[in-house]
């Protein structure tokens, strides 16, 4: 089985830029940034079986993921915009 990738990189690679400027100069965007990478690869993990756990808490993190990445490309979408 295939596991898609959901790194923010992988989402949105037409703002690898913004993504590097705001890691450096935003620490709420970092911060944001690193709990949306650890959240994704626990997701991961649990996809690839390296880990086992229920269902309702691997769509519990799922859904957490995707909070951050509606949080994250909000922060990216008004950088655009003010760069």
């Amino acid at each position: 089985m295939s596991i898609e990738k959901h790194d923010l990189h992988h989402e949105f690679p037409e703002f690898t830029d913004e993504i590097h400027d705001l890691k450096i100069n935003d620490t709420h965007f970092a911060r944001l940034f690193k709990d949306y990478h650890e959240v994704d690869h626990e997701v991961n993990r649990i996809e690839q079986g390296v880990e086992n756990t229920s269902d309702d808490y691997l769509d519990q993190l799922k859904v957490r993921r995707l909070r951050l990445k509606d949080g994250l490309f909000s922060m990216i979408k008004k950088h655009k915009v003010s760069v």
